[in-house]
């Protein structure tokens, strides 16, 4: 599983890019099949309190998943957006399941 952060308009920390990979690797137990992670990060609405947006894109064989969550924190928001991609997987494993 290959994961590229992307912070738009501004320098993610070590440590938040550390917190993400923890995340994402987690997404592996659920569906070993996964090819590609993209996150992005970016600043929306610099004066308004809840601004920091973040856009997660799994891509495995045949079909892609994407969630994007807008947090008071980056950390909260790519918890949000990878519970978010965490539910499109099983939903579509189920699918695989039944037929």
């Amino acid at each position: 599983m290959k994961l590229r952060i992307q912070s738009v308009n501004f320098d993610a920390t070590e440590k938040l890019q550390e917190y993400i990979s923890k995340k994402v690797s987690k997404l592996e137990k659920f569906f070993d099949e996964i090819m590609n992670v993209e996150v992005y990060l970016k600043v929306v609405k610099p004066e308004s309190a809840i601004n920091k947006e973040a856009e997660v894109k799994v891509s495995m064989p045949n079909v892609d998943f994407f969630a994007s969550k807008t947090c008071d924190t980056f950390e909260e928001a790519a918890d949000l957006s990878i519970e978010a991609i965490e539910k499109q997987i099983r939903k579509h494993k189920e699918k695989l399941t039944k037929k």
